[in-house]
């Protein structure tokens, strides 16, 4: 194993995780808590030990998520079988572009599929469940898996380089972007305004309501960026559209 390129992978994993789940629950678990509580979807807080269990198991996540590009990456037999390239000039700046919206869709349907899988009751219990104890879920849930869940998470990363060439501009900007969202969608406060639900665009789009319902009742809503899969397969809770505008309609 090429120790130093895994430790610069853990880091640079870890400094992500940190530097992006860190700032958000500061602001609103400590510095806000007190003048936006009444905007919290659940209006309780979870207890020291849960945030101790998110971070633990988060920790763990980082590190196993840093295996993957170690292997696919630095390994010079398996690197040259990949999709990943070098040179932005070899597939145009249109395809450097193009890239990013479709390896969030491949992704949000890569996790919907695995995710639904993980809700089978066997797996569930064994794999899955670890990261529902998060009933009421803070940002750093956002990585809170068993370890098995998380070498199921970090698979789309092989996806990724044996179907759709894959620059390492793509792949910073996928892990941000993946982990922004994870933090959001654990956050346990709505940031979209009121009505982003039934807008023509919004109504596509997965939010912090929607996943929190999840962690809330474990079942229904299962999407990760996007409600297209809920809504096609009928797992989008019946009650999502009356929760959103409720929590928008609040008043101190």
């Amino acid at each position: 194993m090429k120790w130093d390129k895994f430790i610069y992978l853990l880091l640079d994993n870890a400094d992500k995780y940190f530097l992006i789940a860190a700032p958000a629950f500061i602001l609103f678990y400590i510095i806000l808590r007190k003048k936006l509580s009444w905007q919290k979807i659940q209006i309780r807080f979870p207890k020291i030990s849960d945030y101790t269990r998110e971070i633990i198991f988060s920790t763990l996540s980082i590190i196993i998520f840093s295996v993957p590009p170690l292997l696919m990456l630095y390994s010079d037999r398996i690197r040259p079988h990949t999709t990943f390239y070098e040179k932005t000039c070899e597939y145009g700046v249109v395809y450097l572009v193009a890239a990013f919206p479709l390896m969030l869709l491949m992704h949000d349907t890569y996790f919907y599929w695995m995710h639904r899988l993980m809700h089978f009751p066997k797996i569930f219990k064994w794999i899955h469940l670890l990261h529902h104890k998060s009933t009421d879920p803070s940002p750093w849930a956002a990585y809170s898996f068993h370890p098995l869940e998380a070498v199921i998470e970090s698979l789309i990363f092989v996806i990724f380089l044996f179907t759709i060439p894959v620059h390492s501009i793509h792949l910073t900007f996928f892990f941000v972007i993946s982990l922004v969202y994870n933090v959001y969608g654990h956050l346990g406060f709505e940031l979209y305004p009121k009505g982003f639900n039934k807008h023509w665009l919004g109504k596509w789009i997965n939010t912090s309501v929607s996943h929190n319902q999840h962690h809330q009742y474990f079942k229904g809503n299962y999407g990760l960026y996007f409600t297209v899969w809920d809504r096609l397969m009928g797992t989008l809770r019946k009650d999502y559209d009356s929760a959103f505008e409720d929590l928008k309609s609040r008043t101190e």
